[in-house]
């Protein structure tokens, strides 16, 4: 019995993919191909497909990048043009990553894969896919241009970036020069521009001092563009000129009103550039006719500038379909212009908020000097929640605070600025630091549930030379000692402000005379190339290196030095820094007593002010000082249910201090002819340097103070 032989699958196996993209067939011998019927001019016919009409028997002249055809242009050494116009040479001012626009006529060749035209794809319709048709002619090329042009306009941010990518766009690839007029002042978003309007040079490119670069059929040697028009401007820069005044029946408003880009082809048009460019009385050096164009920049509302573009004589004049051209490179430059202005202006509103959030000037307090320093992250992000205070306290002492609410927007620098003054109503009432962290958290749990912060608050008293700190989640703070030595304090940590129902525990530490301590965010010592301990450390060690050249280091280059340990790529979080200098006061400065709230206490105060000024050889304040004293004294014996505290403190001024446990804080009033009581505050005020009174947790402490 015979056998047939094995029949081939219905279904071939899939062919292998192409790497040029798409599949291949399986290849087979010549003689198993049938022969397709020929066409018109050899052209492969399928059976019920009509065939396609033939190909015209030329090639389409590609543009160069002024629009021009390939016959219009000499051809390059390497051959004829629109061979290799992939391969467009870059300009040098061309920045890495950027599209050259000179080689925006570049298209791909009919039938290439969709990956080498440029265009996505997956894998799943790699099989379907349909070679895109090839573009060619002068409309497209333009279309291509506008749209390579626009790209690089609206990438700028800032108005600089946005004028030098116009510049850069439209010479030498449109233009052999441009002048990019702005409005001055430019009106910032709906606001109505008060005031005449005037014009100001902003920038210039090409043109200027010689040739252009494209400009091939320029002669050696040949002149500027426009000779002695703009005696301060140098090429590619801006901002320097004067201020033009624009008159409201010229030729120059009519232009500005109408919009539209214009040649100067007309008298109406040569007029206008003639005023903007300042050379009414003497139009020689000025393009005439289609080689000069003049594009007003039309806003959201209103002109905001004009744009002169230039071509040399050696090249062809603009085109009618040149001015559509400029008109979407002004409308985009213009628009751009717009955003640059709104986002400059929220930039100086979130600068503004979060410097006014900060303290202007740290205050000057008694035995201890400050320093501060903040760096906001980035240029765009100027606000965050970092913060920094230091609050003078009773009986001379200071609290330092450092903040970090978590985030980087306005309302992180709205609710740092609530925190802000909690931590000062708190300070004021004399809390202890776990007191005003308890608070502050309670506090933070009011503005809402995600309000979160990290705060480190300490209080320095720099006659019993002691520091108390509390923590709550913050990074640990930093004491550099006289000797040099570097210590990370060991605070318990705490958790963060915010999280609620959490205990804050503070500790009591020695804080000796000459000794600095530094209290930081996070951002100092944390990036993406190390952790924050690995960044305390590095604290450390710098602190301790700035000590070994002159101890103790001055404080305001300490701070420079230590935000030395930022790398190029650590900014990544804003940071704020408070150095504080303990330099303390001397025991000998001080004299302190505790005085009986009884009648004849003024008299016994009077004598014991008058013997502590006579041993520190202060005679020339001992009237003023002792009416004083006698004054408050006085007061406070009227109130007072426990000892009466009497401290003199003798610094750059010589201060009183005078403690009682009655609440209510005096007030200065003018008594009246009949009165008996009511002039001691009004003494105090016109014989004192300062004074004020502060309440304590149990009393308050009136001062004042006399200048030495």
């Amino acid at each position: 019995m015979t056998t047939d032989p094995p029949r081939p699958p219905r279904h071939p196996a899939a062919p292998a993919p192409d790497p040029r993209g798409g599949y291949s067939l399986p290849a087979k011998p010549k003689s198993e191909l049938p022969e397709p019927p020929s066409g018109p001019l050899g052209t492969p016919v399928l059976p019920g497909v009509p065939p396609d009409p033939p190909e015209p028997p030329y090639r389409a002249a590609a543009p160069d990048a002024a629009g021009l055809p390939d016959h219009d242009r000499p051809e390059p050494d390497g051959g004829p043009v629109g061979q290799n116009q992939g391969a467009a040479l870059p300009r040098r001012d061309q920045r890495p990553g950027e599209e050259s626009l000179t080689g925006f006529v570049s298209t791909p060749t009919r039938g290439t894969p969709i990956e080498a035209a440029g265009h996505p794809a997956d894998e799943e319709s790699a099989g379907m896919r349909i070679p895109m048709p090839a573009q060619t002619g002068p409309e497209a090329d333009r279309l291509r241009y506008v749209g390579a042009a626009t790209r690089r306009i609206a990438r700028g941010v800032d108005l600089d970036e946005i004028l030098l990518g116009l510049c850069r766009s439209a010479v030498p690839a449109f233009a052999d020069a441009i002048l990019v007029y702005l409005r001055e002042p430019l009106p910032v978003g709906d606001e109505r521009p008060s005031g005449p309007l005037r014009l100001r040079l902003r920038r210039s490119d090409g043109g200027l001092e010689g040739p252009s670069e494209a400009d091939d059929d320029a002669p050696v040697g040949a002149t500027p563009l426009l000779p002695a028009l703009l005696p301060t401007m140098e090429p590619s820069y801006g901002g320097t000129g004067d201020s033009i005044g624009v008159l409201l029946d010229g030729p120059l408003a009519e232009v500005l009103r109408g919009v539209r880009p214009v040649f100067a082809d007309s008298i109406r048009a040569a007029d206008a550039l003639a005023e903007l460019l300042g050379r009414g009385d003497d139009p020689i050096g000025l393009p005439t006719g289609r080689r000069a164009l003049l594009a007003p920049l039309r806003g959201r509302r209103r002109v905001i500038g004009a744009a002169v573009l230039l071509r040399r004589a050696g090249r062809a004049p603009f085109e009618s379909d040149d001015l559509l051209v400029a008109a979407q490179l002004a409308t985009h430059t213009a628009l751009g212009v717009d955003k640059a202005v709104l986002y400059g202006r929220e930039a100086y509103i979130a600068d503004a908020l979060q410097r006014e959030m900060l303290p202007d000037s740290l205050p000057q307090p008694t035995g201890v000097q400050l320093a501060s320093r903040y760096l906001p992250a980035a240029e765009s992000a100027r606000v965050g929640g970092d913060w920094y205070d230091a609050i003078p306290l009773p009986g001379s002492r200071v609290a330092l605070v450092v903040g970090d609410v978590m985030g980087h927007s306005m309302t992180s620098a709205a609710i740092m600025g609530q925190l802000r003054t909690t931590v000062q109503t708190l300070a004021g009432l004399d809390l202890a630091p776990q007191e005003v962290l308890y608070h502050l958290d309670e506090q933070a749990q009011r503005l809402g549930q995600d309000r979160m912060a990290t705060c480190v608050y300490a209080v320095y008293d720099p006659i019993a030379h002691r520091l108390v700190v509390a923590n709550a989640g913050h990074p640990p703070p930093v004491l550099l000692h006289a000797d040099g030595l570097a210590e990370v304090l060991r605070v318990p940590p705490g958790a963060p402000i915010g999280v609620g129902g959490v205990p804050f525990e503070a500790v009591e530490l020695p804080a000796p005379a000459g000794a600095t301590l530094l209290l930081y965010t996070d951002g100092l010592v944390e990036s993406r190339s190390r952790d924050v301990w690995g960044g305390i450390e590095l604290l450390r060690e710098r602190l301790h290196d700035a000590a070994s050249v002159v101890s103790p280091p001055p404080l305001e280059p300490l701070c420079d030095e230590v935000l030395e340990i930022l790398g190029p790529g650590d900014r990544d979080d804003d940071i704020a820094l408070l150095a504080a200098r303990f330099d303390g006061i001397a025991p000998s400065d001080v004299a302190y007593w505790f005085l009986e709230p009884q009648a004849q206490t003024p008299g016994r105060a009077r004598r014991l002010v008058r013997q502590a000024l006579r041993r520190w050889d202060l005679e020339d304040q001992l009237e003023a000082a002792e009416l004083l004293v006698s004054e408050i004294v006085t007061n406070a014996v009227r109130y007072a249910e426990r000892p009466i505290t009497l401290r003199l403190l003798r610094t750059d001024v010589l201060r009183c201090e005078v403690g009682d446990d009655a609440p209510l804080l005096p007030r200065m009033r003018h008594a009246a002819p009949e009165e008996e009581g009511g002039r001691g505050l009004y003494l105090v005020n016109r014989m004192a340097q300062r004074w004020g009174a502060t309440r304590l947790g149990a009393g308050k402490v009136v001062w004042f103070e006399l200048p030495l």
